[in-house]
Formats: structure tokens, sequence, C-alpha cells
């Protein structure tokens, strides 16, 4: 049989989000910016070039390169208080420090923003209005800090917004309204017991990640252009009957670490030719669900599965009708290799990884 039996690590594969195509793999920990090896830095710094070195002088404390002139930072450096930023800014780090408030006035003089960097901070108030006038601005990160709740009136123009852990325990219906331009939602590791309307209407969404919370279901409205979902680490028993109906295209879905059942997954409900990636390790499943045959990578280690059924992966087995799953994990589970079918070299012929 030409599968066999390796262990290697777990690791997801997904698209940047942008024209390039670029690859990186997510993990568990925050998405930070690294001034040096992002290449969305070097992007900013040759629009930075091109700008007037206008707009007041660059605070004392703070950093402001002559080849960056619009850029500021002012990271890693203990800073408890927002500090005065000129008006020509358009890119500010204040990452890594002790900031506590962002008050209505944080950003009054600088009305051009299009990056703001205030991960990691002690950040438990933000003004009603702090971000309001911002129409440029494209990517918030204010993830990393101690926050209750979703920032009002956040900018329409937002591309990419991180609110990842924090205490954020409830999000309004109206959180994100008219942020049509919205491509990135990160929320995991707060306190989110449900999403309730939330969502609706943020058509540009491609990848959500609401892990690491209090969810007991599948957040409802979620939008059609999603390429990724991430729910691992809730407490998610079922999922809808059309859970993926208008998803076309949807590839990547992790809900590993939830207390899934066979009961809570409806027939077909992950057959769907789009996806690509499927993880729904660390459940109460006793079966193998049926999957699509252009699935290429299934996750369903930790579970309670006690045979290998091969329908799960193919309807009829001949030379003809075969999966493209390449990876396939079932450790943890009441199943070892004497009990793989003997057509699964049929079936599984892509497969160059299954592990029991």
């Amino acid at each position: 049989m030409p599968v066999r039996v390796r262990v290697q690590p777990h690791n997801f594969c997904h698209y940047m989000l942008n024209n390039r195509g670029l690859c990186f793999y997510r993990s568990k920990a925050n998405f930070t910016l690294q001034r040096s090896r992002d290449p969305l830095f070097w992007v900013a710094a040759l629009r930075s070039m091109q700008a007037d070195n206008t707009g007041g002088e660059c605070p004392a404390e703070c950093d402001c390169p002559p080849t960056f002139p619009t850029a500021m930072y002012r990271d890693n450096r203990n800073l408890k208080k927002m500090p005065y930023i000129p008006s020509r800014m358009k890119y500010v780090y204040l990452q890594h420090n002790q900031i506590t408030t962002v008050p209505d006035s944080a950003f009054g003089n600088a009305t051009n923003l299009i990056w703001i960097m205030l991960h990691e901070n002690q950040i438990n108030t933000v003004g009603k209005k702090a971000f309001a006038n911002l129409m440029s601005l494209e990517r918030l990160y204010l993830n990393g800090n101690n926050m209750t709740k979703v920032p009002a009136n956040l900018p329409r123009s937002l591309r990419d917004l991180r609110l990842s852990n924090n205490k954020i325990a409830k999000v309004p219906p109206n959180a994100f309204e008219g942020m049509d331009n919205l491509t990135i939602l990160l929320l995991q590791n707060n306190a989110i017991q449900e999403v309730v309307g939330a969502l609706k209407g943020l058509k540009s969404l491609i990848l959500l990640d609401v892990s690491g919370n209090k969810l007991k279901k599948v957040p409802e409205g979620l939008p059609d252009m999603l390429h990724q979902l991430y729910l691992e680490s809730n407490s998610i028993e079922a999922v809808p009957a059309d859970f993926l109906d208008h998803f076309s295209n949807l590839q990547y879905i992790r809900i590993s670490h939830n207390e899934l059942t066979d009961k809570g997954i409806p027939p077909n409900a992950f057959n769907v030719s789009g996806l690509i990636e499927l993880d729904l390790s660390f459940n109460k499943l006793e079966r193998i669900p049926t999957v699509s045959t252009s699935l290429e990578h299934l996750y369903l280690q930790a579970n309670q599965i006690k045979e290998f059924t091969l329908g799960s992966f193919c309807s009829v087995v001949d030379i003809t009708n075969f999966s493209k799953l390449k990876v396939l994990r079932l450790d943890g589970n009441e199943i070892n290799r004497r009990d793989v079918p003997s057509e699964a070299s049929l079936c599984l012929r892509l497969a160059s990884d299954i592990i029991l």
C-alpha cells in the first residue's frame, strides 16, 4: 500500500492577503510587525519617501527616520501615555509600551494616518471619537491589551483590524458597520460568547479568527468571501446544516478543541468542493465525517473514532474515482493500521502521510 505512517508537525500554509500570493504559516502567536523582515514595512517605506517632509517636528522622545519621513517610532520604551503626533505622519509605531488610554484627541493633529500599531500595551480605555476622523486608516493593531469592548466609530477605510488577546466579552451588531474594505479581522483569545449580526456587510472579509473565546455556536452572518475561518478552542457542539452552502471561496477551516459530536455534524456538512484544509481534531467524534474528494489536508487526531470508513473519502472506490487527500491525521483515536482497508491504496493514492 503506497501510504505510510510518519509523524510531522501540524502546520497550515495559507496565503498572504495581497495580490502577490505570498505564503505564510499562521501560528497561535499574535501577528506582529517586524520592521526589518516584514515586506509590508518596505512597502510603507517606499510610500513614505515619496511624501513631503512637512507638518511639524518629530517629538524628542520618538524616532522619525529621514528615509521614512512620515513614520514615527516610539515602541519598546515604557511609554505610559500617547505622545504628540505631527500632522505629516502616516505610520505610527507605539507597540510594546505601557499606554493605558487612547483619548479622543490622540490623533486629532494627524488625520492622514494609514497604519497605527498599538499592540502589546495596557490599553483599557479608548475614546469614542479617537479613530473617528481617520478616513485613510487601513491597519489598526490593538491586540494584546486590556480592552473590554470593541472601540466605537472605527473608520470604514480599515482593511486589517486586530483585536486579539484582549478582554472583549461582547461584539455589538453595529461594531463593524460600513466596513466594506475590511479583509482581516482578528478577535481570538478574548471572552466573546456570541457574535450576532456584527459580521453582516463585511463583503471583503477574507480571514476571520475567533478562536480561544467562549462561543457555543458558529457565528451568524458569516461573509460570503471568507477564505479562512478559525473557530478552535471554543465550546461549539454543532455546526448548522447549511454551514458551508454559501462559501464558494472558503478553503481553510479550523474547529479543533471544541465539543463537536457526530450528532452535531449534519451529513455532508463538510462535503464541499472548495475546501482544502479541515481541522476537527480534539473533539468528540466517533466517526470520520464525509468530505469532498478535493480536500487535501484532514486533521482528526484526538477524537474517539473507532472505524476507518473509506466511504468518507470516496463514495465509489475504483481506478477513476479517488481522493486528493495528501495528509490524514487519525492518531489519538481507537483505530490502528490494521483497520485501514486494502482499497485505501486506490481511494487515497495521493496520500503521502496517514498518521494513525
